[in-house]
């Protein structure tokens, strides 16, 4: 099977085209301002531009106001939002767009609980806990925490890069991967070699599995 991959935090609009032209499958805009990922809508309206057809605009919440994604959701053309907060079930399919909810692991059954409580979405993200980040920490968890039954598409994330994603993808079988930090130069600015490199390996791993 293809691992997706899904590329996030991306700020310029040379890092859109480097993406996509990798093959990057979705493409992540962050609209929480404490990230130093973060795009204002103005932005996003000039960054969506460069997303051609067959690639997946994703909008990452974190905690934000009903007004403020209906805003974003105006402008913005978002294929898919990721919730990564603290968002319940409810609200997360209140906006009637696909969408994802976003797990920062630390225990046993967490992934479990997720499948159940977010059943509804169209994949589950799991990603490093950290107290006081939502995601963008640069680590990885105890991948031994993934459930092999999942009755959704899973999304690897956390910490991967291209030293590491090989051995992801042939421990946990993703549905997809989701890349940040291990493909920039610095925070919120993409690497073009980082991120052809990390493709490559996607692609190697799947060919010969």
């Amino acid at each position: 099977m293809t691992t997706r991959v899904k590329v996030c935090g991306l700020t310029r609009p040379e890092d859109i085209d480097a993406a996509v032209r990798c093959g990057a499958d979705a493409i992540g805009l962050v609209f929480y301002e404490p990230s130093p990922r973060w795009v204002t809508i103005k932005q996003a309206i000039a960054l969506a531009e460069r997303v051609p057809a067959f690639v997946t605009l994703t909008g990452l919440f974190v905690n934000a106001d009903v007004r403020f994604i209906e805003t974003v959701l105006a402008q913005v053309p978002l294929d898919l939002l990721q919730f990564h907060g603290d968002e319940s079930p409810n609200f997360c399919a209140s906006f009637g767009r696909r969408w994802i909810k976003a797990v920062r692991v630390r225990e046993e059954g967490q992934i479990e609980q997720a499948f159940g409580d977010y059943r509804k979405a169209s994949g589950l993200l799991v990603d490093a806990w950290d107290p006081e980040r939502y995601g963008g920490t640069g680590q990885s968890f105890n991948w031994t925490l993934i459930p092999e039954h999942r009755p959704m598409p899973l999304i690897l994330a956390g910490g991967l890069s291209s030293a590491n994603v090989a051995r992801a993808i042939e421990e946990v079988r993703p549905w997809a991967v989701d890349v940040s930090g291990g493909v920039e130069q610095s925070k919120g600015k993409k690497d073009a070699t980082k991120l052809s490199d990390f493709m490559k390996e996607v692609h190697r791993v799947c060919k010969t599995d």
